[in-house]
Protein backbone atom coordinates (compact mmCIF):
# COMPACT_ATOMS: atom_id res chain seq x y z
CA UNK A 1 0.00 0.00 0.00
CA UNK A 2 1.03 3.55 -0.35
CA UNK A 3 2.29 4.43 3.12
CA UNK A 4 -0.29 7.30 4.22
CA UNK A 5 -0.13 6.48 7.39
CA UNK A 6 -3.04 8.48 8.27
CA UNK A 7 -5.51 8.65 11.33
CA UNK A 8 -3.13 5.70 13.37
CA UNK A 9 -5.89 6.89 16.10
CA UNK A 10 -8.93 5.42 14.62
CA UNK A 11 -10.13 2.09 15.95
CA UNK A 12 -9.03 -1.15 13.49
CA UNK A 13 -12.50 -1.06 11.79
CA UNK A 14 -12.94 2.80 11.24
CA UNK A 15 -9.33 2.99 9.64
CA UNK A 16 -10.06 0.17 7.63
CA UNK A 17 -13.18 1.66 5.91
CA UNK A 18 -12.27 5.47 6.22
CA UNK A 19 -8.75 5.19 4.96
CA UNK A 20 -7.48 1.74 3.79
CA UNK A 21 -9.83 0.33 1.08
CA UNK A 22 -10.15 3.60 -0.11
CA UNK A 23 -6.75 3.92 -0.87
CA UNK A 24 -6.20 0.51 -2.01
CA UNK A 25 -9.38 0.82 -4.40
CA UNK A 26 -7.10 3.34 -5.91
CA UNK A 27 -4.70 0.72 -6.57
CA UNK A 28 -6.80 -0.30 -9.88
CA UNK A 29 -5.72 1.96 -11.43
CA UNK A 30 -2.04 0.92 -13.15
CA UNK A 31 -0.63 4.83 -13.44
CA UNK A 32 -1.45 5.12 -9.73
CA UNK A 33 0.09 1.76 -9.06
CA UNK A 34 3.05 2.54 -11.15
CA UNK A 35 3.66 5.92 -9.13
CA UNK A 36 3.60 3.75 -5.91
CA UNK A 37 5.01 0.44 -6.16
CA UNK A 38 8.53 1.48 -7.09
CA UNK A 39 9.23 4.28 -4.54
CA UNK A 40 8.00 1.86 -2.24
CA UNK A 41 10.20 -1.08 -2.70
CA UNK A 42 13.00 1.84 -2.97
CA UNK A 43 12.22 2.35 0.45
CA UNK A 44 12.27 -0.73 1.80
CA UNK A 45 15.54 -1.41 0.52
CA UNK A 46 17.21 1.74 1.50
CA UNK A 47 16.49 0.81 4.82
CA UNK A 48 17.44 -2.65 4.52
CA UNK A 49 14.62 -4.73 4.14
CA UNK A 50 16.30 -7.82 2.08
CA UNK A 51 12.99 -9.38 2.18
CA UNK A 52 9.30 -8.35 2.34
CA UNK A 53 5.81 -10.17 2.33
CA UNK A 54 3.24 -7.87 0.73
CA UNK A 55 -0.26 -7.56 1.02
CA UNK A 56 -1.73 -5.67 -1.90
CA UNK A 57 -4.85 -5.13 -3.09
CA UNK A 58 -7.65 -7.41 -4.58
CA UNK A 59 -7.00 -6.58 -7.67
CA UNK A 60 -4.73 -8.67 -9.67
CA UNK A 61 -2.83 -6.22 -12.64
CA UNK A 62 -1.55 -3.83 -9.85
CA UNK A 63 -0.45 -6.82 -7.59
CA UNK A 64 1.23 -8.71 -10.37
CA UNK A 65 3.09 -5.33 -11.32
CA UNK A 66 4.44 -4.96 -7.86
CA UNK A 67 5.68 -8.99 -8.17
CA UNK A 68 7.38 -7.53 -11.26
CA UNK A 69 8.83 -4.64 -9.89
CA UNK A 70 10.20 -6.72 -6.81
CA UNK A 71 11.86 -8.64 -9.31
CA UNK A 72 13.52 -5.84 -11.06
CA UNK A 73 14.86 -4.02 -8.07
CA UNK A 74 16.24 -7.28 -6.95
CA UNK A 75 14.23 -7.73 -3.57
CA UNK A 76 13.45 -11.04 -2.54
CA UNK A 77 9.21 -10.57 -1.88
CA UNK A 78 6.10 -12.40 -1.16
CA UNK A 79 3.16 -10.78 -2.91
CA UNK A 80 -0.04 -11.29 -2.20
CA UNK A 81 -3.25 -10.35 -3.70
CA UNK A 82 -6.04 -9.76 -2.01
CA UNK A 83 -9.02 -11.80 -1.36
CA UNK A 84 -11.95 -10.49 0.26
CA UNK A 85 -15.27 -11.53 -0.62
CA UNK A 86 -17.90 -11.07 2.25
CA UNK A 87 -19.91 -8.45 0.72
CA UNK A 88 -21.68 -7.20 4.45
CA UNK A 89 -18.45 -6.34 5.82
CA UNK A 90 -16.47 -4.81 2.45
CA UNK A 91 -17.57 -1.73 1.06
CA UNK A 92 -19.40 -1.93 -2.00
CA UNK A 93 -16.39 -0.38 -4.26
CA UNK A 94 -13.82 -2.72 -3.06
CA UNK A 95 -15.07 -6.73 -2.74
CA UNK A 96 -14.92 -9.54 -5.05
CA UNK A 97 -17.75 -9.97 -7.44
CA UNK A 98 -17.88 -13.24 -6.19
CA UNK A 99 -16.72 -16.31 -4.40
CA UNK A 100 -15.83 -17.92 -7.43
CA UNK A 101 -14.41 -14.93 -9.51
CA UNK A 102 -11.87 -14.74 -6.13
CA UNK A 103 -10.95 -18.53 -6.55
CA UNK A 104 -10.19 -17.99 -10.14
CA UNK A 105 -8.59 -14.27 -9.77
CA UNK A 106 -6.27 -16.08 -6.92
CA UNK A 107 -5.43 -19.29 -9.13
CA UNK A 108 -4.21 -17.10 -11.98
CA UNK A 109 -2.43 -14.72 -10.02
CA UNK A 110 -0.61 -17.47 -8.19
CA UNK A 111 0.28 -19.19 -12.25
CA UNK A 112 1.55 -15.42 -13.75
CA UNK A 113 3.52 -14.54 -10.21
CA UNK A 114 5.49 -18.17 -11.01
CA UNK A 115 5.88 -17.12 -14.16
CA UNK A 116 7.48 -13.68 -13.23
CA UNK A 117 9.92 -14.98 -11.78
CA UNK A 118 10.29 -18.91 -13.27
CA UNK A 119 13.92 -19.11 -12.77
CA UNK A 120 15.71 -16.70 -9.97
CA UNK A 121 13.25 -18.28 -7.44
CA UNK A 122 13.58 -14.48 -5.65
CA UNK A 123 9.69 -13.66 -6.09
CA UNK A 124 6.66 -15.88 -4.77
CA UNK A 125 2.84 -15.80 -4.80
CA UNK A 126 1.20 -15.93 -1.83
CA UNK A 127 -2.60 -16.50 -1.11
CA UNK A 128 -4.19 -13.71 0.76
CA UNK A 129 -7.31 -13.91 2.81
CA UNK A 130 -7.50 -10.43 3.99
CA UNK A 131 -9.11 -12.09 7.71
CA UNK A 132 -12.23 -13.72 8.48
CA UNK A 133 -14.93 -10.51 8.53
CA UNK A 134 -14.19 -10.37 4.86
CA UNK A 135 -14.09 -13.84 3.75
CA UNK A 136 -17.04 -16.61 3.43
CA UNK A 137 -16.21 -19.92 4.45
CA UNK A 138 -16.03 -20.82 0.90
CA UNK A 139 -13.69 -18.63 0.04
CA UNK A 140 -11.47 -19.96 2.72
CA UNK A 141 -12.04 -23.85 1.91
CA UNK A 142 -11.44 -22.82 -2.01
CA UNK A 143 -8.03 -21.07 -1.32
CA UNK A 144 -7.23 -23.85 1.07
CA UNK A 145 -7.22 -26.02 -1.94
CA UNK A 146 -4.89 -23.75 -4.03
CA UNK A 147 -2.38 -24.09 -1.38
CA UNK A 148 -2.66 -28.04 -1.67
CA UNK A 149 -2.07 -27.62 -5.13
CA UNK A 150 0.10 -24.85 -6.12
CA UNK A 151 2.22 -25.70 -2.16
CA UNK A 152 2.31 -21.62 -1.89
CA UNK A 153 2.62 -19.67 0.71
CA UNK A 154 -0.13 -17.98 3.12
CA UNK A 155 -0.44 -15.02 4.87
CA UNK A 156 -3.47 -13.65 6.58
CA UNK A 157 -4.65 -11.53 9.82
CA UNK A 158 -4.88 -13.79 13.09
CA UNK A 159 -6.65 -12.49 16.28
CA UNK A 160 -5.58 -9.16 15.91
CA UNK A 161 -8.09 -7.30 18.01
CA UNK A 162 -11.16 -7.93 20.05
CA UNK A 163 -13.64 -6.90 17.51
CA UNK A 164 -11.96 -9.36 15.34
CA UNK A 165 -11.42 -11.94 17.69
CA UNK A 166 -15.02 -11.86 18.39
CA UNK A 167 -16.56 -11.90 15.24
CA UNK A 168 -14.91 -15.20 14.38
CA UNK A 169 -15.89 -16.69 17.86
CA UNK A 170 -19.45 -15.25 17.74
CA UNK A 171 -20.04 -15.80 13.79
CA UNK A 172 -17.99 -19.74 13.58
CA UNK A 173 -17.69 -20.38 17.00
CA UNK A 174 -14.06 -21.29 16.48
CA UNK A 175 -10.48 -19.19 16.75
CA UNK A 176 -9.11 -17.82 13.71
CA UNK A 177 -6.56 -20.45 13.95
CA UNK A 178 -9.06 -22.89 14.34
CA UNK A 179 -11.02 -22.01 11.46
CA UNK A 180 -7.81 -21.70 9.13
CA UNK A 181 -6.57 -24.77 10.40
CA UNK A 182 -9.72 -26.49 9.12
CA UNK A 183 -9.92 -24.64 5.66
CA UNK A 184 -6.19 -26.21 4.57
CA UNK A 185 -4.89 -22.42 4.98
CA UNK A 186 -2.65 -23.43 7.97
CA UNK A 187 0.54 -24.94 6.97
CA UNK A 188 4.32 -24.45 7.53
CA UNK A 189 4.23 -21.76 4.83
CA UNK A 190 1.20 -19.40 6.97
CA UNK A 191 2.14 -16.76 8.41
CA UNK A 192 -0.50 -15.12 10.68
CA UNK A 193 -0.25 -11.34 11.29
CA UNK A 194 -0.64 -10.12 14.89
CA UNK A 195 -1.85 -13.45 16.93
CA UNK A 196 -2.30 -11.27 19.82
CA UNK A 197 -5.67 -13.06 21.33
CA UNK A 198 -4.30 -16.70 20.74
CA UNK A 199 -5.51 -19.47 22.91
CA UNK A 200 -2.84 -22.26 24.18
CA UNK A 201 -4.70 -24.90 21.81
CA UNK A 202 -4.06 -22.15 19.14
CA UNK A 203 -0.22 -22.09 20.09
CA UNK A 204 -0.33 -25.57 20.31
CA UNK A 205 -1.61 -26.06 16.54
CA UNK A 206 0.47 -23.44 15.19
CA UNK A 207 3.44 -25.52 16.66
CA UNK A 208 2.36 -28.70 15.58
CA UNK A 209 1.64 -27.10 12.19
CA UNK A 210 4.96 -25.15 11.96
CA UNK A 211 3.29 -21.74 10.95
CA UNK A 212 4.76 -18.78 11.72
CA UNK A 213 3.85 -15.46 13.63
CA UNK A 214 4.70 -11.84 12.15
CA UNK A 215 5.03 -9.26 15.21
CA UNK A 216 4.32 -5.83 14.35
CA UNK A 217 4.62 -4.16 17.66
CA UNK A 218 4.02 -0.73 16.72
CA UNK A 219 1.08 -1.41 14.98
CA UNK A 220 -0.21 -3.62 17.43
CA UNK A 221 -0.10 -0.55 19.97
CA UNK A 222 -2.07 1.19 17.53
CA UNK A 223 -5.09 -1.47 16.69
CA UNK A 224 -4.40 -4.63 18.79
CA UNK A 225 -6.29 -3.51 21.87
CA UNK A 226 -3.48 -5.75 23.73
CA UNK A 227 0.13 -6.59 23.54
CA UNK A 228 1.63 -9.67 21.76
CA UNK A 229 2.97 -12.23 24.48
CA UNK A 230 6.46 -12.21 22.60
CA UNK A 231 8.30 -13.88 25.51
CA UNK A 232 5.75 -16.82 25.77
CA UNK A 233 6.16 -17.54 22.25
CA UNK A 234 10.07 -17.21 21.70
CA UNK A 235 10.04 -19.47 25.13
CA UNK A 236 7.44 -21.88 23.08
CA UNK A 237 9.43 -22.17 20.27
CA UNK A 238 7.00 -20.83 17.82
CA UNK A 239 8.52 -19.13 14.45
CA UNK A 240 8.46 -15.44 14.98
CA UNK A 241 9.26 -12.78 12.57
CA UNK A 242 9.15 -9.10 12.77
CA UNK A 243 7.19 -6.91 11.02
CA UNK A 244 6.57 -3.31 10.16
CA UNK A 245 2.81 -3.46 8.80
CA UNK A 246 2.44 -0.53 6.41
CA UNK A 247 0.52 1.46 6.39
CA UNK A 248 -0.66 0.26 9.96
CA UNK A 249 2.59 1.15 11.22
CA UNK A 250 3.78 4.30 10.12
CA UNK A 251 7.50 3.45 9.82
CA UNK A 252 9.27 1.16 7.09
CA UNK A 253 12.43 0.33 9.07
CA UNK A 254 12.92 -3.23 10.71
CA UNK A 255 15.63 -1.97 13.10
CA UNK A 256 12.82 0.16 14.50
CA UNK A 257 10.41 -2.44 15.01
CA UNK A 258 13.14 -4.21 16.51
CA UNK A 259 13.48 -1.54 18.83
CA UNK A 260 9.62 -1.69 19.51
CA UNK A 261 9.69 -5.32 20.22
CA UNK A 262 11.92 -4.34 23.02
CA UNK A 263 9.93 -1.20 24.21
CA UNK A 264 6.73 -3.24 23.53
CA UNK A 265 7.89 -6.17 25.85
CA UNK A 266 9.29 -3.48 28.61
CA UNK A 267 5.76 -1.92 29.05
CA UNK A 268 4.33 -5.34 29.53
CA UNK A 269 6.68 -6.24 32.29
CA UNK A 270 6.17 -2.70 33.95
CA UNK A 271 2.38 -2.59 33.16
CA UNK A 272 1.03 0.80 32.50
CA UNK A 273 -1.88 0.87 35.98
CA UNK A 274 -0.08 3.72 37.97
CA UNK A 275 -2.41 2.67 40.95
CA UNK A 276 -0.96 -1.25 40.79
CA UNK A 277 1.68 -1.53 42.70
CA UNK A 278 3.25 -4.92 43.34
CA UNK A 279 0.34 -6.49 40.77
CA UNK A 280 1.13 -3.98 38.32
CA UNK A 281 2.84 -5.27 34.78
CA UNK A 282 3.42 -8.89 33.78
CA UNK A 283 6.90 -10.81 35.35
CA UNK A 284 9.60 -12.09 32.84
CA UNK A 285 8.06 -10.85 29.57
CA UNK A 286 11.08 -8.62 28.80
CA UNK A 287 12.82 -9.24 25.65
CA UNK A 288 16.37 -8.32 24.95
CA UNK A 289 18.30 -6.35 22.03
CA UNK A 290 19.66 -9.73 20.99
CA UNK A 291 16.28 -11.08 20.68
CA UNK A 292 14.73 -8.56 19.04
CA UNK A 293 18.02 -8.87 16.32
CA UNK A 294 17.52 -12.53 16.11
CA UNK A 295 13.61 -11.79 15.23
CA UNK A 296 14.85 -9.62 12.01
CA UNK A 297 17.07 -11.87 10.77
CA UNK A 298 17.01 -15.92 11.42
CA UNK A 299 13.47 -15.80 13.09
CA UNK A 300 11.67 -13.80 10.20
CA UNK A 301 13.86 -16.77 7.89
CA UNK A 302 11.93 -19.49 9.85
CA UNK A 303 8.73 -17.53 9.78
CA UNK A 304 9.32 -17.97 6.29
CA UNK A 305 10.31 -21.05 5.42
CA UNK A 306 13.03 -19.47 3.57
CA UNK A 307 16.88 -20.24 3.93
CA UNK A 308 17.62 -16.25 4.97
CA UNK A 309 18.66 -14.61 7.98
CA UNK A 310 22.12 -16.08 8.82
CA UNK A 311 25.36 -16.78 7.78
CA UNK A 312 25.81 -20.44 7.12
CA UNK A 313 26.43 -22.63 4.12
CA UNK A 314 23.11 -23.23 2.48
CA UNK A 315 21.52 -19.71 2.71
CA UNK A 316 20.95 -16.85 1.16
CA UNK A 317 23.58 -13.92 1.28
CA UNK A 318 21.60 -11.11 2.10
CA UNK A 319 23.61 -8.52 3.72
CA UNK A 320 23.61 -4.51 4.41
CA UNK A 321 26.78 -2.48 5.81
CA UNK A 322 25.75 0.41 8.24
CA UNK A 323 28.78 3.14 8.37
CA UNK A 324 28.82 4.86 10.73
CA UNK A 325 31.55 7.42 9.07
CA UNK A 326 29.00 7.86 6.55
CA UNK A 327 27.17 11.14 6.28
CA UNK A 328 24.22 11.76 8.31
CA UNK A 329 24.76 8.45 10.06
CA UNK A 330 23.41 8.61 13.77
CA UNK A 331 25.33 5.35 14.38
CA UNK A 332 28.84 6.08 16.77
CA UNK A 333 31.06 3.51 17.47
CA UNK A 334 33.74 4.06 19.99
CA UNK A 335 36.20 0.98 19.95
CA UNK A 336 37.49 1.30 23.61
CA UNK A 337 34.40 1.90 25.04
CA UNK A 338 31.50 -0.10 22.95
CA UNK A 339 31.34 -4.22 23.76
CA UNK A 340 30.16 -6.14 20.51
CA UNK A 341 26.46 -5.64 22.39
CA UNK A 342 26.71 -2.35 22.74
CA UNK A 343 27.39 -2.44 19.04
CA UNK A 344 24.61 -3.96 18.23
CA UNK A 345 22.19 -2.51 20.35
CA UNK A 346 23.66 1.10 18.75
CA UNK A 347 22.51 -0.92 15.38
CA UNK A 348 19.41 -1.11 16.04
CA UNK A 349 18.06 2.16 17.82
CA UNK A 350 19.97 4.42 15.69
CA UNK A 351 20.45 3.06 11.69
CA UNK A 352 18.40 4.87 9.67
CA UNK A 353 18.37 5.49 5.98
CA UNK A 354 21.92 7.43 5.48
CA UNK A 355 23.59 4.76 7.48
CA UNK A 356 23.02 1.68 5.39
CA UNK A 357 25.77 2.14 2.51
CA UNK A 358 24.94 -0.99 0.52
CA UNK A 359 22.68 -4.08 0.66
CA UNK A 360 22.95 -7.20 -0.66
CA UNK A 361 20.23 -9.71 -1.61
CA UNK A 362 21.09 -13.45 -2.98
CA UNK A 363 24.58 -11.97 -3.90
CA UNK A 364 23.42 -9.21 -5.76
CA UNK A 365 24.01 -5.84 -4.90
CA UNK A 366 20.54 -4.01 -4.79
CA UNK A 367 21.95 -0.56 -3.11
Amino acid sequence: MAPSRQRLDLPLHDWLNQYTFPLESRYSDLTFAARIYPELVDTLLAHGTTTAMYFATIDSAPSEYLASVCKEKGQRALVGKISMDEKSMCPDYYVESSTQQALSDAEAFIQNVNQIDAQQGLVYPVVTPRFVPTSTKALLEGLGKLVSQYQCHVQTHASESDWARDFTEQTYQKTDVELYNETGLLTRKTVLAHSIFLSESDKETIKTVGAGIAHCPLSNMYFADAAFPLREALDKDLHVGLGSDLSGGPLPSIFHAALDAVSHSRVREAGTNTHLLEQRGEANTRVSFVEAFWLATHGGGLTLDLPIGVFKPGYCFDALVVDSNTQGSQVRVYDDLDSEQDILEKIIVHTTEPAISSVWVSGRRVK
